[in-house]
C-alpha cells in the first residue's frame, strides 16, 4: 500500500508498523542488521540426517555472528537499475518505505516550484506498465490533478500483460480519464540529466530520425525511448521525475565457503517442500526462491505467493523437527487486485469467474482484504479503527462541501 502513501490516503504506521513493535510481546529476538555471509553445515550429513548439533551460522555486518538449527531465506528483492545507462544516477525506484518517501519528497519540491506556474506543467516519466507501473502511474496523475502530466513507458504492447482481462480494463479506462500517456511497445536506452542550457533542434539533428515530446527541459531529465519493432521512429521524453518499477533481483546472501544452488536471477532452488537443494535445514520463500509449478515454470514473486508459501515453511520445519512428514507446497490462486487512487481499484477473485470489482467497491474491498492481511490482531484492531474514522471524517466533510454549494447556490 506504498501507493497510499503518496495519495495521503494512509500513514506511515499503518502500512509499515516496525518489528519492535509488532514482536513486543512475544519471545521472538530481532536483530536488525545485514547479512555478510552464511555458512551452512548441513550439507556435511550425506544422510539427510536433522540431527546435528548446529544447522549453520550467519555472519551479521556488524561481527556478530548467530548459530541457527533452522534458516529460512525471506531476504525479498531490491530493484535492479543497472539496465540502463543512467538510470542508478537519475530514476527513483518504488519498492520499500524509504522509496515512497523519497518519491513523496521529491514530488512535494516539484509542485512548490510549479505552483501557479500553469505553462510549465510538472511532468512524470514512469518506467514500466506491470502492475506496479500501472498503480503508481494512476496515482501520481491523480495527485498532480491537471498540474502535471504522466508518462508511462513499456516494452510490452499492453499495460499489465499477465492480468486479468478485467483489471487491465478498468486500469485503462482511469489512466486514460487521468490523461497519462502511455508510451507502450518502447524500451528506454538512456537517461541523462537535461542542461538547462540546452539546444533541442541542435539535439535533434544529432540523433538522427527521433521525434520530441514535451517542452524545453528546465534542468530535468531526458529519457531516449527505442522501438522495440522496427518500422517506428524513437522518441525522446523530457521529465522532471523518473520512477523506475522494471527488474529486480533476489537478495540470496553469499554462502562461505560453498554456494547455495541458484537460477540466473539469483533465486535459491528449492524443492517442493521449500527446502534450499542440498541444504535440508535451509528453507527459502518469496522472492528469495525459485519453486516451478507443475508445468515447470518458476512461480511468480508476489506477495500472494510469498503469504502462502510462509504457512507451508512453518509447517515444515516444525514437521521436520518431529520427523513428521513435510508437505509439498501448491499454490492457490486467490486472484489479482490493484489500486487506482483514493476511490479506484480493481479486483478479480479466481473464485468466480468473470467478475471484476472497480471504482469505489474494489477500493474498499480492497482495502479490506489488505486489513486482513496485516500482521496481528492488535494492529488490525488499531488500523481498521483508523481507516473507520478517516472515511467518516471525509464522509462528513463532503456531505458539508455539497451543503455549502447547494445553499450558496440557492
Amino acid at each position: 500500500m506504498l501507493y497510499e502513501l503518496l495519495s495521503g490516503e494512509v500513514d506511515a504506521w499503518e502500512i509499515a508498523p516496525r518489528f519492535l513493535d509488532l514482536l513486543a510481546n512475544t519471545s521472538v529476538q530481532f536483530v536488525q542488521d545485514r547479512v555478510k555471509f552464511l555458512q551452512p553445515s548441513d550439507h556435511l550429513k550425506k544422510n539427510g540426517s536433522t540431527r546435528l548439533s548446529c544447522g549453520g551460522r550467519v555472519q551479521l555486518e556488524s561481527g556478530q555472528c548467530i548459530e541457527y538449527d533452522w534458516l529460512v531465506l525471506a531476504l525479498g528483492a531490491e530493484p535492479k537499475l543497472d539496465l540502463v545507462p543512467g538510470a542508478a544516477e537519475f530514476a527513483l525506484p518504488f519498492s520499500t518505505l524509504d522509496d515512497a518517501w523519497k518519491v513523496d519528497k521529491r514530488l512535494k519540491i516539484l509542485e512548490r516550484e510549479k505552483f501557479g506556474k500553469p505553462s510549465s506543467p510538472i511532468s512524470v516519466a514512469v518506467v514500466g506498465c506491470g502492475y506496479a507501473g500501472v498503480e503508481l502511474a494512476a496515482t501520481v496523475a491523480e495527485r498532480l490533478q491537471g498540474k502535471g502530466k504522466v508518462q508511462a513507458i513499456d516494452v510490452g504492447t499492453t499495460i499489465c500483460s499477465g492480468a486479468p482481462p478485467g483489471n487491465r480494463e478498468a486500469a485503462m479506462k482511469v489512466l486514460s480519464s487521468r490523461n497519462v500517456q502511455l508510451y507502450l511497445g518502447y524500451f528506454v536506452s538512456c537517461i541523462r540529466k537535461a542542461d538547462k542550457f540546452e539546444d533541442l533542434d541542435q539535439l535533434i539533428s544529432t540523433l538522427k530520425g527521433k521525434d520530441t515530446v514535451g517542452e524545453q527541459p528546465h534542468g530535468g531529465y531526458i529519457l531516449e525511448l527505442q522501438p522495440a519493432e522496427r518500422g517506428v521512429r524513437s522518441q525522446i521524453l523530457e521529465v522532471d521525475l523518473i520512477l523506475w518499477t522494471v527488474g529486480s533481483k533476489p537478495l540470496v546472501p553469499e554462502v562461505e565457503p560453498y554456494v547455495l544452488p541458484v537460477n540466473g536471477r539469483g533465486q535459491a532452488e528449492t524443492d517442493e517442500t521449500l527446502r534450499v537443494k542440498g541444504h535440508p535445514r535451509v528453507f527459502a520463500i518469496g522472492d528469495s526462491a525459485a519453486l516451478r509449478d507443475s508445468s515447470g515454470r518458476i512461480l511468480p514473486a508476489t506477495a500472494q505467493v510469498a503469504f502462502q508459501q510462509a504457512d507451508f515453511a512453518g509447517w515444515n520445519i516444525w514437521a521436520a523437527i518431529n520427523d513428521r512428514p513435510l508437505l509439498p507446497f501448491r499454490f492457490q490462486n486467490l486472484g489479482e487486485m490493484m489500486t487506482l487512487g483514493r476511490n479506484d481499484a480493481a479486483i478479480t477473485p479466481s473464485f468466480i469467474e468473470g467478475l471484476t470489482l472497480d471504482g469505489p467497491i474494489g477500493h474498499a474491498a480492497r482495502k479490506v482484504a489488505y486489513l486482513i492481511r496485516l500482521p496481528t490482531d492488535e494492529h488490525k484492531v488499531k488500523v481498521g479503527i483508523s481507516w473507520l474514522t478517516k472515511s467518516a471524517v471525509e464522509s462528513i466533510a463532503s456531505f458539508q462541501s455539497t451543503v455549502t454549494k447547494v445553499l450558496s447556490g440557492s
